[in-house]
């Protein structure tokens, strides 16, 4: 009778050889194949790591401005322009279609100068950007300054953008007005300043 209790007491009886032949087949066996000593992935894991290393700094040595973001993607640049020309996009700049109205064309010049204030773009991107808001007569104009900045081997700045700008839009007898606005205006500040004191 003894050998039939379960699980009690240290005698022969005590243990139920059903109970134990399912335990042994429900433990897995050790796989030898995964048991892989610690020091030797710690080991590859360094080595991919300084493989990694070894190939960012020749990426570096070929380009010192590598583009953000995955070295070896040259999609990179393109999609930086895009997220910029989204950024630029986000301040809702106006179009510009020309016209003889140089304060429509100085309220568009001004409004364009402020986003870029705000964004800190290239001069170069500047243009590319303000390009993009010129329509009709003004894409024309546009590009014929393009082909002769282009002729004239000038590169395309912010600066000879404005100065092409104003040559077309500002005339010199619309300059010569603004200049004197612009003298009253400060005389007057002064006048007021001197008054106040």
């Amino acid at each position: 009778m003894e050998g039939t209790r379960s699980g009690r007491g240290r005698g022969r009886g005590s243990r139920q050889p059903a109970t134990e032949g399912a335990t042994r087949e429900t433990m897995p066996e050790p796989n030898p194949k995964t048991q892989i000593d610690p020091n030797v992935q710690v080991a590859a894991a360094i080595q991919r790591m300084t493989d990694l290393l070894v190939h960012v700094v020749q990426q570096q040595g070929h380009n010192p401005n590598p583009p953000v973001g995955n070295p070896g993607n040259p999609g990179n640049h393109v999609e930086s322009e895009d997220r910029a020309l989204e950024r630029f996009q986000k301040f809702s700049p106006p179009k510009f279609l020309g016209g003889p109205d140089p304060d429509v064309a100085e309220q568009w010049l001004e409004k364009m100068i402020d986003i870029f204030a705000a964004l800190h773009y290239s001069e170069e991107r500047q243009v590319t950007f303000v390009v993009f808001q010129l329509e009709g007569a003004a894409r024309s104009w546009w590009n014929i300054i393009r082909t002769k900045l282009e002729r004239e081997q000038t590169p395309r700045t912010w600066v000879n953008f404005v100065r092409e700008f104003n040559a077309k839009y500002f005339p010199p007898l619309v300059q010569e007005k603004k200049e004197d606005e612009f003298i009253r205006l400060r005389q007057g500040t002064q006048s007021v300043a001197k008054c106040e004191s």
